[in-house]
């Protein structure tokens, strides 16, 4: 099975390797412009090693944004300063994507450090929409089910971001579709009650995730991936699961996406999670060798040789690590040197490379 850190082809495009910085919303833009902290936050994680680095959560639409700080790529004016990052990312050898998502129900609220809870409109919040009119939680805002004659505007605005991402130079994009966001909430049984043709059975329920899938594959190059992040559970009886993901899967493939990213949770309040270092790693596992596709392993992924053995048992092809990548920018050097690998350090900082690193000869 493949390395860790051996090359990993998708389409026309080869990672360096199989670590991939995972989308964090930062909750630091004006108006969903991208700003010198995310040059710098994204910038120092491409000069660390990694082979793809995913920008944060990109709105597809104002209202699709979780907090007004959030990332946007619903209005053409923001591609500039995603291109800027891009550029610097590809300069370090990484490849660079980015997220596009609609928050869904789960809209207009403050950021973790302030408190999540709704903005009321005269602050400068929105009703967000739904599949349906119930709220995430009591502290969330109560949002708007949306009409049948919307949910074509919301596919629509998820391909004209891709065109954007596309302008910007970005290598990857994927869709959104976990951690009960629109799409995610669409699909799961626990807050779709719609009797429509987006509502009840399984068929109904992945609709909107099929249709914004071939909108973003229509006008994304042959050559280049698309990526779908998904939650394979809702982690509660009656809800999304692992069975329904693989079929979903499936049908993604036969759409043209390219890779599984596996997480999982986020539809309801009350679910009951079993953290534990890799436990979203069997979803991964199970969609790869079941739905014959890509997968991304994602989660309490902070060991080195923990990352390398998910790649090596063929769990997965790639790894996304998030937290990790907060605490240490550097990981995928450290991790290369742990596991006795070759890994590019930056020129810059080649006096603080391993001495027997390669590059010090």
């Amino acid at each position: 099975m493949p390395d860790l850190f051996a090359p990993f082809p998708i389409r026309h495009l080869t990672l360096a390797n199989r670590i991939v910085v995972s989308p964090m919303c930062q909750y630091s833009s004006t108006d969903g412009f991208a700003n010198d902290w995310h040059l710098v936050h994204l910038g120092s994680r491409a000069v660390g090693g990694a082979a793809l680095v995913f920008t944060e959560a990109s709105a597809v639409t104002p209202e699709g944004r979780i907090s007004p700080q959030d990332l946007g790529i619903w209005n053409d004016a923001h591609v500039d300063s995603l291109a800027r990052i891009v550029r610097f990312v590809h300069a370090q050898g990484a490849a660079c994507g980015t997220q596009l998502a609609h928050a869904g129900r789960k809209g207009s609220t403050r950021r973790p450090w302030d408190g999540i809870r709704a903005i009321p409109v005269e602050e400068g919040g929105w009703q967000p929409v739904g599949p349906s009119d119930t709220a995430f939680s009591s502290t969330y805002p109560v949002p708007r089910a949306l009409r049948l004659d919307e949910i074509p505007i919301i596919v629509d605005a998820f391909g004209q971001a891709a065109q954007r991402a596309l302008r910007a130079g970005f290598d990857v994009v994927e869709i959104h579709a976990a951690h009960g966001y629109l799409l995610h909430e669409f699909m799961s049984p626990l807050v779709n009650t719609r009797t429509d043709a987006y509502g009840g059975s399984f068929d109904n329920r992945v609709r909107l995730c099929l249709e914004v899938a071939g909108a973003v594959r229509a006008v994304w190059p042959e050559s280049l991936p698309v990526f779908v992040r998904i939650s394979a559970t809702d982690w509660k009886d009656g809800g999304w699961d692992v069975e329904q993901s693989i079929e979903l899967a499936r049908r993604l493939h036969g759409r043209g996406v390219d890779l599984i990213d596996c997480s999982s949770g986020g539809a309801v309040a009350d679910a009951h999670v079993p953290l534990s270092p890799g436990y979203q790693v069997p979803f991964a596992s199970r969609i790869r060798k079941e739905a014959g596709l890509p997968t991304a392993a994602v989660g309490l992924i902070t060991d080195a040789r923990q990352a390398a053995a998910i790649v090596q048992r063929g769990d997965a092809d790639c790894v996304f690590v998030a937290r990790q990548m907060l605490r240490d920018p550097y990981w995928p050097l450290h991790a290369a040197h742990e596991l006795g690998r070759n890994a590019a350090w930056p020129a810059q900082y080649l006096r603080a490379a391993p001495p027997d690193s390669p590059q010090r000869g």
